[in-house]
């Protein structure tokens, strides 16, 4: 193997099949230092202690236990709490831990800042950096675990970036956080949001049947959604909806489409009409978003008025539907505002 140093958080077992072989150590004390870091999440190779010498030793020589870090955390009067996780090449990305009760999701990012540049997002305002390797993906996970008490039982790829981009580093990443030798979060508590990437839509519900995908529209016609989405310009409305209707004929099971609402741009009584009756027939369930301030003057968030009106139409076609409620706006931690509170301070 290299002699450059890499990370062991984001490996499994077979990935230090070579190593060990190398050290003159057995493969089962592989599954000994993945038990130690996704298990015990240790904070050193010392803390290993059903580990030789020799072999800490060596794992010190060769590997990092984890190379991000959480640089700056912010924690919200609902108990939402955002992290700054920093890696060594000076790059830094937001992962939201969102408690619900019994349970805890985490939002989680893929990339450094993000493409699709819809008008509206702090994130896309702050541009494209690049994407995160597969074993940032889960050092963020494993450190905002490590930062809890409570155990992440549900991921959401909600967080900065178009996750169906950097889809090779996404799916190793959910391979990972998946494995019952990794992080042990089964696949039906992970969601991938996507603004509409059809092919890798396709690709995710073949490779990742029980993972649940989202897709944002924020508009129910091409030109309004080119307008707000600008990927739409490679990826039509019609194209993106001909991967819904394939994704949900390989799982057959119900999509989720995500609608932020902004005042007098999309949320009008015939934008309504309009979506329900692209939704109609189709095993989907709407979710409203109140949009969130931050997107300039002339994204004003829709009233709570606008968005029952909005909701009461859907329900009136039949169409599944919930208004999301928003968790962490005081900390700049709802949808479309991460990155805002650091590039703000830069």
């Amino acid at each position: 193997m290299s002699m450059d140093k890499h990370s062991l958080v984001g490996l499994l077992p077979q990935d230090m099949s070579s190593f060990m072989e190398s050290v003159g150590e057995p493969l089962y004390r592989a599954r000994q230092v993945t038990e130690w870091i996704y298990r015990k999440k240790v904070p050193s190779f010392d803390h290993m202690s059903t580990l030789p010498q020799s072999l800490r030793d060596a794992l010190k020589k060769n590997f990092f236990l984890a190379q991000g870090k959480i640089v700056h955390t912010l924690t919200s009067h609902d108990g939402t709490v955002k992290y700054l996780v920093a890696f060594p090449d000076g790059q830094a990305v937001e992962a939201v831990s969102i408690p619900q009760g019994k349970r805890l999701t985490l939002c989680v990012s893929s990339q450094v800042g993000c493409a699709v540049g819809c008008p509206y997002c702090a994130t896309g305002k702050a541009g494209f950096t690049r994407d995160l390797e597969s074993q940032e993906i889960v050092e963020e996970v494993w450190m905002a675990q490590k930062a809890n008490d409570q155990r992440i039982g549900n991921l959401v790829f909600m967080g900065m970036g178009e996750p169906l981009l950097n889809y090779t580093n996404l799916s190793r990443a959910i391979l990972v956080l998946n494995h019952p030798q990794g992080m042990g979060i089964g696949t039906r508590h992970i969601t991938v949001s996507t603004t509409g990437v059809p092919s890798k839509m396709v690709q995710l519900a073949r490779d990742w049947e029980q993972v649940n995908l989202a897709v944002s529209l924020h508009a129910p016609d091409n030109d309004l959604r080119t307008e707000l989405v600008p990927v739409s310009r490679a990826w039509p409305l019609r194209e993106v909806m001909e991967a819904v209707d394939e994704v949900i004929g390989l799982t057959n099971r119900r999509m989720t489409v995500e609608y932020t609402l902004w005042n007098g741009i999309n949320d009008l009584v015939s934008h309504a009409h309009a979506l329900a009756a692209l939704c109609r027939g189709r095993l989907l369930h709407v979710n409203l978003i109140p949009g969130n301030p931050g997107g300039g003057k002339r994204f004003r968030p829709s009233s709570l008025p606008r968005v029952l009106t909005f909701q009461g139409i859907l329900r009136e076609k039949g169409i599944p539907v919930t208004i999301r409620k928003e968790r962490g706006r005081d900390i700049q931690a709802a949808c479309g505002e991460l990155y805002r509170t650091w590039t703000q301070a830069e």
